[in-house]
């Protein structure tokens, strides 16, 4: 008699593998991140090249993620492959966003080479941001509806964990050995990543590689696969549109997307305030930011993962975006003890907080507002207005501080923070269906 266990590492079969594949899943988005936009970004910034070029390069280099609806249609469509469901275009992503990195070798130096240094890892970001939207697409197609809250935990703590090595480790390398070798390990670490997701299967029937014209496990013979429909693309839009634009939906997105705003704003700025106006080397904060940083961030995801499984992730949301307002008021108004050295460093890593905390309330909600058939659609769509709006956080604050100080933009961001929150409170407690406690898998939509 076969077994379960005559089928490894198969995503549908073991809860336990899906937490560890959607892990290392977003380490694998984590490391290029923390490279780029933590270890990189700061090492610009002590070289004294100019804020607003800066936030420049780093709204570029995210422009990639802001379009992702365009391949959530695509990866809905085409679904249909020996591989499984979302496999291929995962897999085939990978090794793509691999071999841009490897482009990244072609900069001698990055501070002579600014557009060659923005161009290759702009055609890095396209192909790891399909990948992304796949990853996605995959992970609201083989979570079950009780699991999401803590997987999300996982996949935010994942991504956390691998910009946190990004900027500790890359930093340290970037300075005592060279961009290139930075460069040649980050594609090393995506190569590594993409062979152990070669030999991963979304279901028993999947095969591991086309050409392999094995007959299937027992298990999945004995198993009648649910047949998809054959939709097409004006099927798709029109209820990847209704689902977007139903009113209440309309309002949670918009609320999350502005405390993403929030949140990119202040940090951008706050690290920009620690290098330039506090004297702080970029080594340090990229070190502290890896470090400390990264285990607040990343235990914060995990706990809040299973508060979210446990009272539900709309509650949980209007608490966490509650904290992160007064948060952002509290400490911009007591900047005068910024010169403090605790006070400093303790506020940097404690912002590290905000982000996973939104995440794992927010992206479970999210999911559920899905509609049926576009999940993978809609909810590309909804992650990438979310990075749109961590772009744009950046961009505005490195374009802002040429007039405004830090402090100013934290409580603009504090204040855009409390406003995120009210809206959440007032949409939630209209709508019966985001605010029952159990989290119950998708909400029905009114049509």
């Amino acid at each position: 008699m076969l077994t379960k266990l005559s089928v490894p590492l198969v995503l549908s079969e073991s809860s336990s593998l899906r937490y560890f594949v959607f892990f290392y899943l977003y380490v694998m988005q984590g490391i290029p991140a923390g490279f780029s936009l933590t270890a990189l970004a700061n090492y610009l910034t002590a070289e004294g090249v100019k804020p607003s070029v800066i936030g420049s390069f780093a709204a570029v280099i995210g422009l990639p993620w802001a379009f992702q609806f365009i391949w959530g249609p695509l990866i809905d469509r085409y679904q249909s492959s020996s591989l499984g469901r979302r496999k291929p275009w995962v897999i085939g992503t990978q090794f793509l966003a691999f071999l841009a990195s490897l482009g990244i070798l072609l900069i001698d130096n990055p501070l002579t080479e600014l557009k060659s240094l923005v161009f290759f890892f702009l055609i890095h970001s396209i192909f790891a941001a399909i990948q992304d939207a796949s990853v996605d697409a995959m992970a609201i197609t083989v979570i079950p509806a009780h699991e999401r809250g803590r997987v999300n935990a996982f996949m935010r703590a994942g991504f956390l964990v691998g910009t946190g090595v990004g900027a500790a480790v890359f930093s340290q390398i970037l300075r005592q050995f060279g961009f290139s070798e930075a460069a040649l390990i980050q594609s090393l670490c995506l190569m590594t990543l993409w062979l152990l997701t070669c030999f991963v299967r979304e279901r028993p029937e999947d095969r591991l590689l086309p050409f392999l014209n094995r007959r299937p496990p027992v298990l999945a013979r004995t198993t009648k696969k649910k047949a998809q429909p054959d939709r097409d693309f004006k099927w798709l839009f029109t209820e990847l549109f209704t689902g977007i634009f139903a009113p209440q939906n309309l309002l949670l997105f918009a609320a999350v997307v502005t405390a993403y705003v929030s949140i990119s704003l202040f940090l951008r700025a706050y690290n920009y305030h620690l290098i330039q106006k506090m004297g702080w080397a970029d080594t340090s904060l990229s070190l502290l930011t890896g470090t400390y940083g990264m285990l607040v961030a990343a235990a914060t995801a995990l706990f809040g993962g299973y508060v979210a499984d446990r009272i539900g992730p709309s509650r949980l949301l209007i608490l966490v975006l509650g904290l992160v307002a007064a948060y952002l008021l509290g400490f911009n108004l007591l900047e005068a003890t910024w010169t403090n050295q605790t006070v400093a460093r303790s506020g940097l890593v404690a912002l590290y907080f905000m982000d996973p905390a939104v995440s794992v309330a927010a992206m479970p909600l999210l999911m559920a507002i899905c509609r049926p058939g576009v999940e993978g659609s809609q909810f590309t769509t909804y992650m990438a207005f979310v990075n749109l709006a961590d772009i744009a956080g950046s961009y505005l604050a490195g374009h802002a501080l040429v007039y405004i100080q830090a402090p100013t933009l934290g409580l603009v961001a504090g204040g855009l923070s409390a406003v995120a929150m009210i809206s959440t409170w007032l949409t939630i407690r209209q709508n019966k269906d985001l605010s029952e406690k159990p989290y119950r898998g998708p909400i029905r939509q009114r049509d």
